[in-house]
């Protein structure tokens, strides 16, 4: 299992850095958009659209990103009131339920949301960037979301004796 941890703190790392880097892309472009409309008294609309493709990103991996590290937002009140034996089951049943989302959703509605803009050659309107590539996001988040669930189901089979809300 310690191959399984390596790789899964390797893929949590390489996400933590794109994050960041697009986070600050997204910083200077804003902070850029400002200064060029206050002080040059000029307005670039690439920085708008640049924008928004920054958030979309930002958005959907740092949710794969917050579900690798399970701290999705969850309302767990009722959760807490089970037992360790029943939390168990509860937790392999959410994690499940997120595997489906993911699969369905994202990676086979991503896929076809790609496909389908790459196929009918859909381009952003200031930067002319095809839509798929901007979209390609989530398919890539979901096999991500995928992979970070099996990865919490094999850990919460294997801690038997253990509080479940710590795994």
């Amino acid at each position: 299992m310690e191959r399984a941890e390596t790789i899964f703190n390797k893929i949590n790392r390489s996400i933590e850095v794109l994050l960041v880097i697009i986070f600050a892309l997204l910083v200077l472009d804003v902070l850029w958009q400002v200064f060029s409309r206050y002080v040059l008294s000029t307005s670039f609309s690439f920085t708008e659209e640049f924008a928004r493709f920054a958030l979309i990103w930002l958005s959907i991996l740092g949710a794969a990103y917050l579900n690798a590290k399970r701290e999705h937002l969850s309302m767990d009140f009722l959760y807490n009131k089970l037992s360790n034996k029943n939390k168990k089951k509860v937790a392999i049943l959410i994690e499940v339920f997120i595997f489906l989302f993911a699969l369905i959703v994202m990676v086979i509605g991503g896929f076809n949301l790609v496909y389908t803009t790459l196929h009918l050659e859909q381009l952003s309107g200031t930067l002319r960037v095809p839509l798929g590539y901007i979209y390609a996001i989530l398919p890539f988040s979901g096999l991500l979301i995928m992979y970070f669930s099996v990865y919490h189901i094999s850990n919460i089979v294997k801690h038997n004796n253990q509080n479940i809300t710590n795994i």
